[in-house]
């Protein structure tokens, strides 16, 4: 094989094909660039400002639903305290102290309740009688605000709404006028103001600025503070004069900003001139024409034009790398059409000394064909061994045990035959309802004969080899049934834990039954007569690095097993019982069971004292549920014959 791997010879294409390719390669590459650069650059400048301006457009919807719910939520409380007994009083006898006195506290106790900014009334010349603030140094008791909008709109009989710096607290706030009626007369007004700031502090921090303008386009919200009073119109005579006329920003000094505007692509754009030098916005607006309000979003245009830089410059990339790709594709193409000639000869000399293999290899496969029958013969011939062994020591223990069960089948069939035969008087002397309680009884030592019966056939019996997906739940359910009586008459109580989720195990359903019954049992056997008769039955599935594994865990607090012999106690034949009270075959038997389920049975220490046997065993997904009914069905269910 040496001749097929030694370097072939690089001739290239012929030199005037290579120049003829590469030239048109160039001429692509440069067309490509101008063709970025001059129209590339616009169309990503324009989808980035797409981009922006639909962020800018939810942040406008947000910011106005903000104001829209702030007024909302005041613009019904001035009519209901114009209309309040204390408020007509104080209007109607404005020189009674105690009616004036009685209103300061009430507005004052409201105006804490609702959190608002002020709250006063006023006659209907403008002068305001009562406020919450009447006993502070910025009072409105005595000041006239006849000038306001809010006041004369009110006192037409009509709905008070204005924007203003506060002339007295020098506080921005909004204002909400409402009419003091006495049948068709307006006997006064009822003035509200709620702060602004806090919906302020809602607009700072973020990669963009709101503001809010009146109708002379003055900025009287924002989230920049020094842009406040400041005007995004020119301020010529007659927005000025409209503005001192209504006193809306008291004694502020009004200032233009350096801005200038501009279009691009359909959207608004923005320069404003700064110390630091010139930054461009985009502007998103809407009007808010319920309060006269123009609510504008900007959003700083220099990383959505970075953005767009960014683009262009990967798609130059992107086309440099391509060229690049190119032309390392064409020096490729021209080295493989030198090697294509060499590689056919090289092609025709492989396949032939392939043939020559593969018939070598068809020998040796018959060969280890024969060798995988011969050891799964073998396999299967062990397999059936060792469940013959299984089975032969099972039977041979219940030979063993038959003279126990004799006595555990005698004391019930003699104590059925007593309460029978008291039955049969009970009956002859009329006392129906006591031989009825005999006859329970009766039932009752009927049913545990049977319960034990269906207990000895299920574990003489030779259950199916296969493994299933089964359910923990289930197998523990058939468990503690055939164990309840065994329970019982040591006084011992079964303590089952599976946590919150159903657990799904491969394993065969009869088998695991039988070493379940075999450990609860002997822990029954350790409890018995002790003070402490519990028995924990603890399952779990790992969710570390074991995960897919189920450990089952039974522990007493019996006597335990002593480390002198603990090495034992799988042994055939060997037992810690009295005699009598077993042969030794219960644990190695489950222990060869559990093993062919691809598990591990062992003896653990038991914090305490007592024993503690874990039985781990592969974990199934919920997926499995259907095949282990069906798998117990095939040939692993109990009999429900009894």
């Amino acid at each position: 094989m040496s001749d097929l791997t030694s370097p072939a010879p690089v001739t290239g294409l012929r030199p005037a094909a290579f120049r003829h390719n590469w030239r048109w390669l160039t001429l692509l590459a440069l067309a490509l660039f101008v063709g970025i650069g001059t129209f590339g650059g616009r169309y990503a400048t324009q989808v980035s400002f797409d981009a922006a301006a639909q962020r800018g457009e939810n942040t406008l919807r947000l910011a106005i639903a903000v104001l829209r719910g702030q007024m909302e939520r005041f613009e019904r409380l001035p009519q209901l305290i114009a209309d309040h007994d204390i408020v007509r009083a104080v209007v109607t006898r404005p020189d009674d102290p105690g009616a004036v006195a009685e209103a300061n506290a009430y507005l004052a106790e409201i105006n804490t309740l609702l959190q608002s900014s002020d709250i006063y009334v006023m006659l209907p010349d403008g002068t305001t009688i009562a406020a919450n603030n009447h006993d502070t140094d910025f009072s409105f008791v005595g000041q006239n605000f006849a000038y306001r909008p809010y006041f004369f709109d009110a006192a037409s009989g009509g709905e008070g709404r204005f924007f203003a710096l506060g002339t007295t607290s020098l506080k921005r706030g909004y204002y909400f006028g409402a009419p003091i009626r006495e049948g068709d007369a307006v006997l006064g007004v009822v003035a509200f103001k709620i702060d602004v700031d806090a919906i302020e502090e809602t607009w700072r921090g973020g990669d963009y600025e709101i503001i809010v303008t009146d109708p002379e386009g003055i900025i009287f919200m924002s989230s920049r503070a020094d842009w406040h009073f400041a005007s995004t119109l020119p301020l010529t005579s007659d927005r000025r004069a409209r503005t001192a006329a209504t006193q809306r920003y008291a004694n502020a000094r009004l200032r233009e900003l350096p801005i200038t505007r501009e279009e691009f692509a359909g959207h608004s754009l923005m320069g404003l001139t700064t110390p630091t030098g010139m930054r461009e916005y985009l502007i998103r607006a809407e009007e808010m024409p319920e309060a006269g309000w123009t609510v504008q979003v900007l959003l700083d245009t220099a990383s959505v034009r970075t953005q767009a830089l960014t683009a262009i410059m990967v798609a130059l990339l992107l086309v440099g790398l391509g060229t690049m790709g190119a032309a390392t594709w064409l020096q490729r193409r021209a080295r493989l059409r030198d090697r294509m000639q060499m590689q056919q000869e090289a092609r025709a000399e492989l396949e032939r000394r392939v043939i020559e293999r593969t018939q070598e290899l068809a020998t040796v496969n018959h060969r280890l064909e024969g060798e995988v029958a011969e050891r799964r013969a073998t396999e299967a011939e062990l397999r059936r061994t060792q469940a013959s062994l299984v089975q032969a020591g099972k039977l041979a223990a219940l030979g063993q045990m038959s003279a126990a069960l004799s006595h555990e089948f005698n004391q019930p069939l003699a104590a059925a035959r007593n309460y029978a035969d008291n039955a049969l008087v009970l009956i002859e002397r009329d006392r129906v309802s006591e031989a009825g309680l005999n006859i329970g009884k009766v039932v009752g030592l009927v049913d545990r004969m049977a319960a034990l019966s269906r207990h000895l056939r299920n574990f003489a019996r030779k259950p199916n080899d296969r493994l299933d997906d089964i359910a923990l739940s289930d197998v523990l359910a058939e468990t503690q049934e055939i164990v309840a009586f065994r329970l019982r008459a040591a006084g011992a109580e079964l303590l089952v834990d599976t946590g919150p989720q159903p657990i799904h195990i491969r394993a065969g359903s009869v088998r695991l039954q039988q070493v379940l019954v075999n450990l609860i049992t002997n822990a029954a056997d350790a409890v018995e007569g002790s003070a402490d008769r519990r028995i924990h039955l603890v399952a779990r599935q790992d969710e570390g690095q074991a995960k897919g594994r189920v450990t089952i865990t039974v522990r007493d607090h019996g006597p335990g097993v002593p480390p002198a012999i603990a090495e034992r106690i799988f042994d055939p034949f060997f037992t810690t019982k009295g005699v009598g009270r077993g042969l030794g075959l219960g644990l190695s038997i489950s222990y060869n069971i559990i093993k062919d389920f691809g598990g591990e049975l062992r003896l653990d220490p038991a914090p305490g004292g007592g024993a503690c046997f874990v039985v781990e065993l592969l974990a199934v997904g919920r997926a499995g549920q259907g095949r282990a009914g069906q798998g117990r069905a095939d040939g692993d269910r109990q009999d429900p014959s009894g």
